[in-house]
């Protein structure tokens, strides 16, 4: 928490040169990687939002799915920065998120096969439909009771 304080307010003295910090990746300090967070995290909306305006232009559901697809993954790999690509992976693939992960990354595979090898502009659609639904699912998981919740909720929205 005092780490958190001092990088909060300016007075993180632990940086060194990127370039450095890039290199040994185990060596970036705090506040690095919540900058590099942010910038990768950024990046994956930024990709996202500029996918779903290109959805509208010639040839936009090809467009459409790639960048949607890379903003997922970029936001996916932001996380990388905080906790370390080892550790992200390990949880990734805990059971309580397992299932959730596998799906997520079958629907990245699943629009970039419909959209480029299948030409199957509907389906690609309904894959990122999918990618999305999956992405909150698997964010969902990283928050006490918040599956739950949502299953709670849907459950008596139906009944």
């Amino acid at each position: 928490m005092d780490k958190l304080r001092r990088v909060l307010s300016g007075q993180d003295d632990e940086e060194q040169g990127l370039t450095a910090q890039v290199l040994d990746a185990s060596s970036l300090s705090f506040s690095t990687r919540l900058r590099w967070f942010a910038i990768c995290f950024v990046c994956g909306i930024f990709c996202s939002i500029l996918g779903t305006a290109l959805l509208w232009v010639p040839k936009g559901m090809k467009l459409f799915a790639v960048f949607y697809t890379l903003g997922n993954i970029a936001a996916l790999a932001s996380t990388c920065f905080l906790m370390g690509p080892l550790k992200q992976l390990k949880k990734m693939f805990e059971t309580t998120r397992l299932l959730a992960t596998l799906f997520m990354l079958l629907c990245f595979v699943l629009t970039l096969c419909a959209v480029f090898w299948w030409h199957k502009k509907g389906l690609a659609l309904l894959f990122c439909i999918l990618q999305f639904l999956s992405m909150t699912w698997y964010s969902l998981s990283y928050i006490p009771y918040a599956r739950d919740t949502v299953i709670k909720c849907c459950s008596s929205l139906l009944s």
